[in-house]
């Protein structure tokens, strides 16, 4: 019997990307800014976030789809087809989503965001800073 394992989203993105055809392909890319809103359950993990710091943000691309093992990379059919582990797809087996986003403000448990390339609605699974030279706990 195969495990069974479950994610419960912490929060969502509140973004105006809603199509995922005209939205960039990487944060840096023209991503508007965006809200991370996080449920109130997990407020106390959130509140030593800090303004103008980078961190990793893990989403459920909920949208994706989960049988493609194969794409042209960037979606462009000019580039030789790769097997998906090689590529940044949102298409994918399990579609989690690794952004590094920078924090531009933060409103109780709404964090603003530069640099989030994903729809509105996407769920998020979670957060992590992004380490310099050292381990984190």
């Amino acid at each position: 019997m195969r495990p069974h394992y479950e994610l419960r989203p912490i929060g969502r993105v509140e973004s105006p990307l809603v199509d995922r055809h005209l939205a960039p392909k990487q944060g840096d890319q023209g991503s508007p800014e965006a809200w991370l809103v996080f449920e109130e359950m997990v407020n106390e993990g959130i509140r030593d976030l800090q303004r103008g710091a980078d961190i990793i943000v893990l989403t459920w691309l909920d949208r994706a789809s989960r049988d493609v093992l194969r794409v042209h990379p960037r979606g462009d059919p000019l580039n030789a087809e790769q097997g998906v582990f090689s590529t940044r797809s949102p298409d994918r087996p399990n579609p989690i989503g690794l952004h590094r986003v920078e924090i531009v403000s933060i409103e109780g448990t709404r964090v603003r965001v530069r640099n989030l390339e994903v729809l509105d609605g996407t769920p998020i699974l979670d957060v992590k800073p992004v380490l310099v030279g050292g381990l984190d706990a």
